[in-house]
């Protein structure tokens, strides 16, 4: 999900270029390195303590919802503090050290993204969670087209061993396109150039305003992560503590209507934007303050009285199928409407180069024009991309079909044929839009092969060609928009590369280690409890859909999956024909499908966040606007961290010794 990271980030762009005046711009160029010692030891260190650090969170805020903010402008401003304070800490100490450059910032921070994304793309908490027991049992065994037979349960092994083979497949898939894209098509990719103004603001700006962010971070992190050990103690058993505190009273609570005092979430809404948290609140108002308990009113009629409630032929299966149709609905749309976008944004820039009137035309300013030599001077090698995508993809051929039998070495080498072109749209609609489309891309490949796939192999197949698919085209959209980045900061495109193939090196294995942190301190799946996982159960029920057609919805629930399809659809043409005043108030489908299976409770605490930045830039903008991804990104981490020895605790069976419960008198 995209972050909104400021209403405007090329215009911040050229304002702060026009700010650093030529001199400033000259003794930029001449102080860049080159790519070797734009590496450096203290910057993949710093790289990996955060990578790992925000792997943790990521894993907590997936498991616990299935919505993660995008982290990277957090990171870039930790990897500032990071090495900030380890060079003055060092200074004081009398050592010498290595200036702290944007390029090394830029560095850290495109490592620590690429080891944290695996976290956050992995499927640990949809597509590969999928395949276990827990989330077979809970779409029902007398489900048909539920087999027995497509479950797998999930394995420190297989899981670092798969996620190896087809991460590294997109680092290199679309290397050959570099310069067309970021050079020649000067594709925008919003979200890595906002990172790249932050950057360059973190290195224009004062030795005074470095310090207050450094001081800001560090004092809500502490608090935030007191804050979490406080609440430790209050929370014995299930249901008990801050976390289930009915603020708006009990009716409210029992419909997940209550405030749970996690900074976690709260810091996460300070990053979201405006919209995406008032979409969650309007989704949990419609799910569980309408539609739940009108649902339950025709219980015996609809669905029977006896049936469990995890049921998916009960309320649950309404849940479930309806937040499916809100997500098919707006990805099929934005998948459409990119796809058209790609296409005809191609064909005018073909037909313009055709006659003469491309975008060379317009002479660009000198600072763009010193950016694209400084961009091109270290070119990365047409063969390296060519070497490494062919080699990768036949390990991927032989080992995959090893690791999941079900789905077969033909189809995996016909999606290797396809996914160049579908990582050159994806990356494509992504600079023009945003938004990155990966998943729907693996949801387009989920249902073609639980569709084409035996019936007792559909599922497995299908969850497993998705996380395939989803991975390469992911990956090659994350390196462009990175490359888009080290193109604004002047930092080398080889370091950038080598970068990337750290960090995604290192969240290969700290992705299924944090997972594992969580599967076996914490009973992860459980619809009842906090890490309910609700997209794995989702996954698994598109594959279901894929096999079995219509038929595996419950009563009447069809008819209702074609409003909210509907729904989903209309939103989004509204937004798109109705223009900016009209459209800017249109909430967004896929983030509204969110608690209905979650519930309420992390809805407020992400719109307390955004209430919290609403009003501080309103008393002070300009503090604000310095102080919120600092405060934000310390409330993230504190809690976050926590998590770390509360897993330690519970895997000791050291239980928190208060019970703090609230009942009706």
């Amino acid at each position: 999900m995209a972050t909104e990271i400021a209403k405007d980030p090329i215009e911040a762009h050229r304002t702060a270029t026009e700010r650093g005046g030529d001199s400033g711009r000259n003794s930029r160029w001449k102080r860049v390195q080159p790519w070797t010692r734009q590496l450096t030891i203290r910057g993949v260190t710093a790289s990996i303590i955060i990578g790992s650090v925000y792997s943790v969170i990521a894993m907590k805020l997936n498991l616990t919802t299935g919505l993660v903010p995008n982290l990277n402008v957090s990171a870039a401003l930790l990897a500032f503090i990071f090495v900030r304070t380890w060079t003055k800490t060092l200074q004081k100490a009398g050592f010498v050290t290595k200036p702290f450059t944007r390029q090394e910032n830029t560095m850290i921070q495109t490592c620590a993204v690429a080891c944290y994304s695996i976290s956050v793309g992995g499927g640990f908490a949809s597509y590969l969670l999928g395949m276990n027991r827990k989330t077979y049992e809970l779409s029902g065994v007398n489900t048909e087209g539920n087999s027995s037979y497509s479950v797998k349960e999930p394995g420190l092994g297989w899981m670092t061993g798969f996620l190896f083979v087809v991460c590294f497949v997109g680092l290199f898939v679309l290397i050959p396109l570099r310069k067309v894209m970021i050079v020649d098509l000067q594709l925008t990719y919003p979200s890595g150039l906002a990172t790249a103004v932050l950057i360059n603001g973190f290195h224009t700006q004062g030795d005074e305003m470095a310090k207050k962010q450094v001081k800001g971070f560090m004092k809500y992190f502490s608090f935030s992560f007191l804050w979490a050990l406080f609440k430790w103690f209050f929370s014995g058993k299930d249901k008990c503590g801050f976390s289930e505190f009915p603020t708006f009273g009990l009716k409210a609570w029992k419909q997940t209507f209550f405030f749970d005092f996690d900074a976690t979430f709260v810091g996460a809404g300070m990053i979201c934007s405006h919209l995406v948290n008032l979409s969650l609140l309007l989704g949990a108002v419609l799910s569980y303050g309408l539609m739940w308990p009108l649902l339950d009113r025709v219980k015996g009629r609809w669905y029977a009285e006896s049936l469990e409630e995890s049921d998916m032929k009960s309320l649950y299966g309404y849940k479930v199928f309806l937040s499916v149709a809100l997500i098919l609905g707006d990805g099929l749309y934005n998948f459409v409407k990119i796809l058209v976008s790609t296409i005809v944004s191609v064909h005018h820039r073909v037909k313009k180069a055709k006659t003469g009137t491309g975008l060379d035309d317009n002479e660009k300013p000198a600072t763009e024009e010193k950016q694209d030599e400084m961009f091109l001077r270290e070119t990365i090698p047409l063969w390296l991309g060519l070497v490494g995508y062919l080699a990768f993809a036949t390990i991927s051929t032989i080992v995959i079909p090893q690791m999941f039998p079900q789905l077969k070495w033909y189809f995996v080498i016909t999606a290797y044929i396809l996914a160049p072109s579908l990582a050159f749209c994806n990356a494509y609609g992504a600079g023009l839009t945003d938004i990155n489309m990966a998943y729907n891309y693996g949801k387009v490949a989920l249902f073609i092969l639980a569709a084409i796939s035996p019936k007792h192999d559909a599922l497995i197949a299908g969850l497993a060609g998705c996380g395939l698919i989803k991975s390469v085209v992911s990956v090659a959209c994350i390196l462009m928009q990175d490359f888009k980045t080290a193109h604004l900061t002047s930092t080398s495109p080889r370091a950038m590369f080598v970068s990337q193939l750290i960090g995604t090196a290192v969240g290969c294995v700290t992705a299924p280690l944090s997972f594992f942190l969580f599967y076996k301190a914490f009973d992860v799946g459980n619809p009842d409890g906090e890490f309910k996982a609700p997209y794995a159960l989702i996954y698994r029920n598109m594959a279901i859909l894929g096999v079995e057609g219509v038929s595996a919805l419950p009563k009447h629930c069809l008819q209702i999956c074609y409003g909210f399809f509907g729904f989903a659809i209309g939103v989004n043409l509204v937004k798109d024909v109705g223009g900016g005043r009209v459209g800017k108030w249109m909430p967004l489908p896929m983030v509204m499908a969110v608690p209905f299976l979650v519930g309420g409770y992390f809805a407020i605490d992400m719109c307390l966040g955004s209430l919290i930045v609403f009003v501080w830039g309103k008393l002070n903008r300009e503090k604000a606007e310095m102080m919120v991804p600092a405060v934000a990104s310390g409330l993230i981490c504190g809690e976050g961290l926590w998590t770390l020895p509360a897993a330690v605790l519970a895997l000791a069976k050291i239980n928190p010794p208060i019970c703090m419960k609230f009942v009706p008198s």
